[in-house]
């Protein structure tokens, strides 16, 4: 069953305006099923096919012969020499649309992209399913504001607690939610085992594979936190520097994203380490072993969860209407703390996410923070049912507008 993607219309609008697409994202998050169903009749190549992959390493103008534009290249990863003769072919036509990529890895991958298909190409990132592809109901880039408000007040969804928690410990990844019926600790047993076997073992950054499973169960149990290097490496057995590598990674093949710290002009006693989310938490939750959504709703990490989960809705909300959110959090070294400030115009808007159904004027207490001139409208991001204002310029909003 085909769940229908917030970025269709994004793609079918950028390919009326450049001559390659490439969209990006991790593994299994729908990237070449998306680009199937947006045009059923184009050809369709994958490059995990190995005979196929060898043809476009040794001989990739025979293999842009044999396959014939309009295309979609799965997996553009595995030869990245095919992208000069994608170049030299799209520069002999003024057709747009001839050639549509995906890629699970974006380390050497985007560089080879850029200088290849420089002013060529779109490039797209798409994550998993958000919560409004699995309403079926618009989505636009979250903004606490008024107008935001009431645009998503008209299609918005209530969640109960405990529904919420089963999304949140399904994760986003199209398969487990198309087939309710697929065992979702087989899925991610099986998803571990294949990132590992094709991405991580193709960059050669990993001498001991049992470290590298132990780090990402060390890291799965961190969400939310700020990210200490050195703690982490101490835990898992291995260097600062291996570390901050396989972050890296994580962060590159879209397992993992690093929110900076914001400390444009507002103090100087400013924490200046990035905080890091798990953008799927079905992941997160198999990494840290919860192993049903009640465990996970009443255990310790219930809130960052929560958290998790709404930070990346709201990645999403930006990344599939092909826009990149300019999100940060702020911390002081008096331990003031806002859970995410968006920077837009000049203006800073900052949101609290509070794992509850009715949260008061001490959630807000630190947007005092930011100066008058560059407040914007501010938001409690909760388990409300509907929303309301706090303050004359702050709003309660549940977590089915985002």
């Amino acid at each position: 069953m085909y769940i229908k993607r917030t970025l269709e219309e994004g793609i079918k609008k950028l390919n009326t305006q450049f001559k390659v697409l490439l969209i990006t994202g991790a593994r299994q998050v729908g990237k070449s099923t998306l680009l199937k169903h947006c045009d059923e009749n184009r050809h369709y190549v994958t490059l995990d096919d190995y005979i196929e992959r060898e043809m476009a390493i040794k001989e990739p103008e025979m293999f842009l012969q044999k396959h014939k534009a309009p295309l979609i290249i799965d997996e553009i990863q595995y030869a990245p020499k095919l992208l000069s003769y994608i170049k030299m072919n799209v520069d002999n036509s003024d057709e747009k649309g001839k050639y549509w990529l995906t890629g699970s890895q974006q380390f050497h991958m985007m560089k080879n992209v850029t200088e290849s298909l420089a002013g060529r190409v779109a490039i797209i990132d798409l994550k998993g399913l958000s919560l409004k592809e699995l309403d079926n109901t618009p989505q636009i880039p979250f903004m606490p504001t008024k107008d935001f408000i009431e645009k998503a007040r008209k299609s918005a969804k209530q969640y109960e607690v405990t529904d919420l928690y089963n999304i949140i410990w399904q994760g986003s990844y199209p398969e487990l939610n198309a087939d309710k019926n697929k065992n979702w600790e087989t899925f991610y047993k099986s998803y571990l085992q294949t990132y590992i076997e094709r991405d991580i073992k193709d960059l050669n950054a990993v001498k001991n594979e049992m470290d590298f499973v132990n780090f990402l169960k060390i890291l799965a149990a961190r969400t939310g936190q700020m990210l200490n290097y050195t703690d982490i490496a101490n835990e898992v057995g291995v260097t600062v520097m291996t570390i901050k590598s396989w972050v890296s990674i994580l962060v590159s093949s879209n397992i993992i994203y690093l929110l900076q710290p914001y400390f444009k002009n507002l103090n100087k006693r400013i924490v200046k380490t990035p905080k890091m989310y798990f953008l799927d938490t079905g992941l997160c939750a198999f990494l840290s072993r919860w192993a049903n959504p009640q465990v996970l709703e009443n255990g310790a990490m219930n809130g960052a969860f929560f958290e998790t989960f709404v930070v990346s809705e709201i990645i999403k909300s930006y990344n599939h209407n092909i826009k990149e959110p300019n999100i940060y959090y702020y911390r002081d070294k008096e331990k003031r703390e806002i859970d995410l400030i968006i920077e837009q115009d000049g203006k800073l808007y900052p949101i609290e996410i509070k794992k509850s159904t009715n949260p008061d004027k001490k959630a807000i207490k630190h947007f005092s923070v930011i100066p008058e001139d560059r407040m914007g409208e501010g938001a409690v991001i909760c388990l409300s049912k509907d929303d309301y204002p706090i303050t004359e310029n702050v709003n309660m909003i549940p977590v089915g507008y985002i």
